[in-house]
């Protein structure tokens, strides 16, 4: 993958200036910057407020401690099985089978995730398989990292040839940002090995602004959606790049005009080093409220936020 990871390359190709990188140098040293070229193509020369840029760019923002926001946001470490396995809702088991991603966002609520620690090899896949076995009330299990995506589509078909005979299993869903930042990645193998899967398949992809959903993407959707897959969108509410009703209204608006259905539109995870992303929640439902005054009903995502030990992703404003 074709990806830049120093933010002066950044800022060079999308002719910005000098200083906006030399902000990075500290951010990017407890987390890197990961952005690949198809991504950056995207971004408009000369804007250093492009929302697709500002996704990306470390700034000294990171730096800065902020009380209230902390290295694990939603207790996953509380909630692991073991290596790769969280266990956090009734019904639903999340294993996170990639630590990498295809683009290093700069609100990630994993941004400090030990997947170290928590990556699953082949062999604890058969420990996550019996566990699966065991616990009859889960009939989903989520794919997710990292971006599952970044596997071999080899070890992917590996792990749901495994899934696919267990009979109170009911949905395999598939949670990747890959599709809108690198939709190469949806390839004929990848294809084959979705259209093989015999549970319903659903992919939830992660696209926070119309400006990302480009023609390559445009096709990468089509490709999937004739493969069978469900498709559903996700995005974080995030300040400087979707806080209006515009920015909101096109996004779903595209997502419809590819086949995608808008699903949750997530208050930011209180991640140390993003607070300067967040959103107030009562900004959040005037937004909201004005969405629906102008789309259907089925164009608004649900406002969301996760919070520890619930046992459900919380409605906001409900």
């Amino acid at each position: 993958m074709q990806a830049v990871r120093d933010p002066a390359e950044l800022c060079a190709l999308l002719e910005l200036p000098e200083e906006l990188h030399q902000q990075a140098g500290e951010a990017i040293k407890s987390f890197p910057m990961r952005v690949p070229r198809s991504f950056i193509a995207r971004m408009r020369k000369g804007d250093i407020h492009d929302p697709l840029l500002r996704q990306v760019l470390p700034l000294n923002d990171e730096l800065k401690i902020v009380p209230g926001f902390v290295d694990d946001p939603v207790g996953e470490k509380r909630v692991s099985v073991h290596a790769g396995t969280l266990h956090k809702y009734h019904g639903r088991l999340l294993l996170t089978v990639s630590g990498a991603c295809g683009v290093h966002c700069r609100y990630c609520f994993r941004r400090h995730f030990p997947y170290s620690q928590q990556n699953p090899s082949a062999n604890n896949w058969q420990d996550t398989v019996k566990f699966i076995e065991k616990e009859t009330a889960i009939d989903e299990v989520i794919l997710s990292g990292g971006d599952p995506l970044l596997l071999e589509t080899q070890r992917l078909r590996q792990l749901t040839d495994k899934l696919v005979h267990i009979p109170h299993l009911k949905r395999i869903r598939v949670h990747s940002r890959l599709p809108v930042v690198l939709p190469q990645r949806i390839d004929p193998e990848l294809l084959d090995w979705l259209q093989t899967i015999s549970l319903k398949t659903i992919m939830v992809i992660h696209a926070n602004h119309a400006q990302e959903l480009d023609l390559e993407v445009a096709a990468a959707m089509e490709k999937l959606r004739q493969a069978g897959v469900i498709l559903l969108n996700q995005s974080v509410l995030l300040r400087g790049v979707n806080d209006s009703v515009a920015s909101l209204k096109n996004l779903s608006e595209r997502l419809f005009e590819l086949n995608i259905q808008p699903y949750y539109l997530h208050m930011l995870d209180k991640v140390s080093g993003a607070a300067h992303f967040d959103v107030a929640e009562d900004r959040a439902l005037a937004l909201m409220d004005k969405l629906r005054s102008r789309l259907p009903g089925y164009l608004i995502p649900q406002l969301v936020r996760e919070i520890e030990g619930a046992p459900s992703k919380i409605p906001v404003g409900v």
